[in-house]
């Protein structure tokens, strides 16, 4: 359910969340351009006023505003409607075309809030990631930087982006975490700058699924020490999760592990511990038995089963489990 988070749907920048406003910049601009006018007016004015020297002015060489701006705003609705027809190819040709013509034109700042977007649903996360750093150091207070943010933690992490991860089935946990981490750090990032940002509930629930993908791939190390013998540091992963991830569906798989490894170690009492604290918090965790005692041996037989077990279907070299634990 979690992993619908990551889907390809995902809202575009504020600023054009409204049709009506699609071509209008903002109050600022609106300013800016027209002071922009009018000087391009005062520009003309002197040239016309000396077209009669030789080699100044003439016909050629008027400047005609009205058609920049409408040139402008061409390849703004021209870029809007890629965006909206899906063809981010297009829109990412045109949003480039006028940040290269028009870099301190009406629609600047927003065309490059969109190019961060079309690059991201056109798979280039590392062109969406860099966009997102760039417009965050140009425009640190922008109105709408927050969604610099959120698009950073966006492109950290993409699930599905691999051709190989949708065709052989796989725990994700078992992958390489780094994006992941990378994709917690940016999302952590705006929910500490940005609070209350209209992305900071998406932000929070990515958030949730990103820790219980961190926690489960330290359980995943935490089997394979397991299945070797290492006990001491399969613990160590165990407890690494309860203390860094104590809100994360992995928790009572991680006591598991604790009480497991503590057992065979001969450490009773910390077994016990993390026992107690299982049964209270996780009563229907299914190693418990109908009396209530933890049961290992599912545990151990389906995790550290031998070629030799499952050539014989189960009857020779059986794994060695202890006997159910009971709270003392």
């Amino acid at each position: 359910m979690l992993l619908q988070l990551f889907s390809s749907q995902f809202p575009r920048p504020p600023a054009l969340a409204n049709d009506d406003k699609s071509s209008r910049p903002c109050e600022s601009r609106k300013h800016s351009a027209s002071a922009r006018r009018i000087a391009a007016a005062a520009l003309m004015l002197a040239m016309t006023g000396c077209s009669w020297m030789p080699f100044v002015g003439g016909d050629k060489d008027e400047v005609d505003i009205e058609t920049i701006e409408t040139t402008e705003q061409k390849v703004y609705q021209q870029a809007q409607r890629s965006l909206r027809t899906s063809n981010f190819t297009s829109a990412i040709q045109q949003l480039e075309l006028l940040e290269a013509r028009f870099p301190f034109g009406d629609f600047a700042e927003q065309a490059q809030l969109e190019l961060i977007y079309a690059r991201y649903m056109s798979y280039d996360l590392e062109g969406a990631r860099s966009g997102a750093d760039r417009f965050i150091r140009l425009h640190p207070n922008h109105e709408n930087v927050d969604y610099a943010f959120y698009l950073k933690g966006l492109a950290a992490y993409r699930p599905g982006t691999n051709l190989l991860e949708g065709l052989i089935p796989g725990d994700r946990a078992k992958r390489d975490m780094l994006p992941v981490r990378e994709s917690y750090t940016e999302f952590a990032t705006l929910l500490s700058r940005y609070p209350n940002s209209q992305f900071a509930p998406d932000a929070k629930q990515r958030m949730v699924y990103l820790r219980d993908l961190l926690a489960r791939s330290e359980l995943a190390v935490a089997d394979y020490y397991l299945r070797r013998g290492a006990l001491v540091a399969a613990a160590n992963r165990a407890r690494f999760v309860l203390d860094n991830y104590p809100e994360s569906s992995a928790r009572a798989d991680a006591l598991a592990t604790l009480v497991e490894c503590n057992t065979k170690l001969g450490l009773e009492e910390e077994a016990d511990n993390a026992l107690r604290v299982l049964a209270l918090n996780h009563a229907d965790y299914p190693a418990f038995d109908e009396s209530g005692q933890f049961v290992l041996a599912d545990r151990i037989q389906n995790r550290d089963r031998s070629w030799v077990n499952l050539l014989t279907l189960g009857l020779l070299d059986r794994p060695d489990a202890p006997p159910p634990i009971t709270i003392r």
